[in-house]
């Protein structure tokens, strides 16, 4: 909650740590998935939410987030410029974050997003679908929310359960974020798998 209100402070939100903030920290490209956040905004932002965009990017998608914060006042913040303390902030002090790529390799993003227990909403392609597991609310396994077609209804229909969850469990939002950061992306594992297996190739 203290990130989340010097977040809302330096961004100009209202200042109310029980809002859930939506996050996007991204280049504001159409391959990083924002025409669908620019054709879902206003959905978005019907929702009783704050929202807060990190980047820099095409014409059209920093004019429609401009545009939003004057719009939405108090509820909506366009830091358009590249900031990495910034963006440590905004991970740091929202709940949800949004990363509905068109393909991606790997990701990063969604892996610090975990790591500082924000929970990632995100399309399941490519190394999103390997990392970001959908949550089930009977066993509470798995790391966020997905969706499936690449389009605004079902992009929505994530960002409406990962809310219910935050709104109607609020204990299992807190478990599922705390699940995120325990979450180990670095490369031990991945290191000990693949000696294991050189030294199964050599025979050692």
């Amino acid at each position: 909650k203290n990130c989340k209100a010097a977040l809302q402070q330096m961004s100009g939100l209202r200042e109310n740590t029980d809002d859930p903030i939506i996050a996007c920290v991204s280049r504001l490209v159409g391959h990083k998935g924002f025409s669908l956040v620019t054709d879902a905004l206003h959905d978005i932002m019907g929702l009783d939410v704050q929202m807060v965009v990190l980047g820099t990017g095409e014409w059209q998608y920093e004019e429609a987030f401009r545009n939003a914060q004057g719009q939405y006042p108090g509820r909506f913040a366009a830091h358009l410029a590249y900031s990495p303390a910034l963006s440590n902030l905004v991970y740091a002090g929202s709940d949800l974050f949004l990363m509905p790529s068109v393909s991606e390799p790997c990701g990063l993003s969604q892996l610090i997003a975990m790591r500082y227990g924000t929970v990632p909403v995100v399309n399941a392609t490519g190394g999103l679908r390997d990392t970001v597991t959908p949550y089930d609310p009977t066993t509470g396994a798995g790391r966020g929310f997905t969706f499936q077609s690449y389009n605004a209804d079902d992009f929505l229909a994530s960002i409406d359960r990962a809310l219910a969850l935050y709104y109607d469990a609020p204990e299992q939002f807190a478990a599922l974020a705390q699940q995120d950061m325990l979450v180990d992306s670095s490369w031990t594992l991945p290191a000990r798998e693949y000696m294991q297996l050189y030294q199964s190739v050599c025979g050692g």
